[in-house]
Formats: C-alpha cells, structure tokens, sequence
C-alpha cells in the first residue's frame, strides 16, 4: 500500500484524540447481527445443569432451553446452534441415535420451531461424535475412520434434522465429500430451502476440550481426531477444503477455532469472497473467562476477541459470549 502524506503535515494520532472520532472512524463494529449463540440440550424436565470447564454456561432441557433463545430473540440474536448432551446408554458403535427421529435434537428443533417460527434461525451439527461409544465423528472399520460409510449416515442425520424444521444443517465431520453427498439427499427431499454451513476448516485443535465435556463425548475418546481434522501447520490445505466444500454446494463455510487461525479466516476471504462463520470455540471462551475472573485481563478483552474475527473476515462468530455481548450492545 502506497502512504499519502508525511510528518508533521500528517498525524495519525489526530483521528485517536476522543472517544467521539474514534467512533466516526472505526472500520469495524459488532452488533448482535454478528453472533450465533451455542445451546447445549440435554434430556430431562426443568433442569439446567452446569458445565464445570465452562464458566457460566448450562446444558438445558428444552422447558429451560425455550426461556433461553426467548432471551436471545429479543436481544435479536440472528441464529442459535444446538448441541446434544447424549445419555451413555443411547450411544453406540454406528452412532444410530443421530437419526432416530424422537431423539433430543429433532425434538428440541420441532417445539422450538412451534413456538419462535422464523423469529430465530436453527442451525444443528451433523456429525456422530455425541452418539459414538468411541466418542468419534464418524463409524470405525478395521480401526479407522471409514469415510464413506459414515457419509451415509450423515445424510440420514441431515435429511431427518431439516425435515424437523432445522434452517441450516452444519457438517462439522471432516468426512471427504460430504458436502454434495447431502446436498442431493436434500434437494431430493425438496428441501432446496435448507442451508448448509460446511466446517469446511476445522483443525485438530487442542481447544476443544470444554466442549466434548459438554456434550459428553470427552471420557469416551479413544485415540485422537488426526486423521480427518486438519493439522494446525497447514493453511494453503484449508484453501483446498474450502474450495472443495463451495463446488460441492456449501452456503457458508466455517472456520473452527477462531483466534488461533485469523490468518486462515483472512485467506478464505481474500480468495472466494463467500460468507464465513468462525467458531470462538470453548477453550478460547473459557481461557478468556478465566483470565478476567482472575484479573489478569480485562472484562473488555472479550469484545476485542470478537472484533479481531470481524476484522479477519468473519460475517459472524459462534460465540459462548453471544448473551452477554449482545446484552451489553443493546
């Protein structure tokens, strides 16, 4: 970039001297517009159950999950993801309650749909990882991750949860292929409406585990997530995967973690202009909340966290910040 103007003429800070003109010249703002709030269910009657890596955030039955995204409709937050707690004797090898047609999900969709229509969009994960006995995202086969056997249960996952009312259906798998594979289920079913939001670039990432906590799926891992999450070396690799995922049909592509990879948010952006949800995943959340109910950062930290994906590219950030954040911009 070529710089107009030199010293003394020219002085920088002259746009920094006030609160006010700093407003007038801020190139990035956050409103509630920009966040998607992350729901834990789980089974049960008027519960809300804690989650102990996870400062401030609760696993709800679908009584108290209603009270909730009422809260979040009327903070006019645009969409909420939903993410099952699954009991230990519901869960198996094939992970076959992902398309039980009475399970939590399909259940919590349909009554919230009932009661809030289009006031909020849905969005569900489609991967197994909350209803594996291994704790994987996908059906094991001579001790690896089969690819395309478990595609054909991603489909029944993704046809059975938008035909419950679900907006957007949202991969966060890594299988190979998946993206096109449910596209056509989909369009075959005439549900052209349903969006897809691919995780197109999920990494194998060390900030995960206050989530798999949440949804039960932590104690039960056996092995690790390697050999189809991506290696957190590799950009030019996320490149090829959002390139890929885009020919296939995806809508909106995400990015999983946030922080960590602004670069690769930037990049995306830069080469397919296609709108991007970046996930602040729950070890980002609880690293920040940890840090600011010990001092040793500020309670503002979290509203530049969220500028900095804003400022890399993100249309809008999966963040266990969302109620509070869009409380405060209210």
């Amino acid at each position: 970039m070529k710089i107009i103007g030199k010293y003394p003429a020219l002085r920088m800070r002259r746009s920094r001297k006030a609160d006010w003109v700093r407003r007038l010249v801020s190139e990035h703002n956050l409103s509630a517009n920009d966040l998607i709030l992350p729901l834990f269910v789980m089974d049960g009657d008027k519960k809300k159950e804690s989650i102990k890596s996870m400062p401030d955030i609760y696993r709800y039955s679908i009584k108290d999950l209603s009270k909730v995204v009422e809260k979040a409709c009327k903070l006019k937050i645009p969409l909420i993801a939903l993410f099952p707690y699954t009991e230990l004797n519901k869960k198996d090898l094939r992970g076959t309650e992902a398309f039980n047609k009475n399970n939590l999900i399909c259940r919590a969709v349909k009554i919230l749909k009932k009661e809030f229509k289009n006031d909020i969009g849905i969005m569900c994960d489609v991967a197994l990882d909350p209803y594996t006995s291994h704790g994987h995202d996908g059906i094991i086969k001579n001790k690896k991750i089969d690819n395309d056997l478990t595609i054909a249960i991603l489909i029944k996952q993704a046809v059975l949860q938008a035909e419950m009312g679900c907006d957007i259906v949202a991969p966060s798998d890594m299988m190979d292929g998946r993206i096109g594979e449910i596209r056509k289920a989909l369009d075959k079913k005439k549900l052209t409406d349903t969006q897809i939001v691919s995780y197109a670039v999920k990494y194998a990432s060390n900030f995960y585990g206050p989530f798999r906590d949440a949804v039960g799926s932590k104690s039960i891992l056996k092995g690790d997530k390697k050999t189809y999450q991506m290696d957190f070396k590799n950009s030019t690799e996320a490149l090829r995967e959002v390139a890929l995922d885009i020919k296939e049909g995806t809508d909106i592509v995400m990015v999983k973690p946030g922080m960590p990879y602004l670069d690769i948010i930037k990049n995306i952006k830069d080469n397919f202009k296609i709108p991007i949800f970046s996930y602040q995943v729950s070890g980002e959340y609880s690293l920040i909340k940890n840090g600011i109910s010990k001092g040793i950062i500020s309670q503002e930290a979290i509203i530049e966290s969220l500028i900095s994906l804003k400022r890399a590219g993100s249309n809008a950030i999966v963040s266990y910040f969302s109620l509070e954040v869009a409380n405060q911009l209210k």
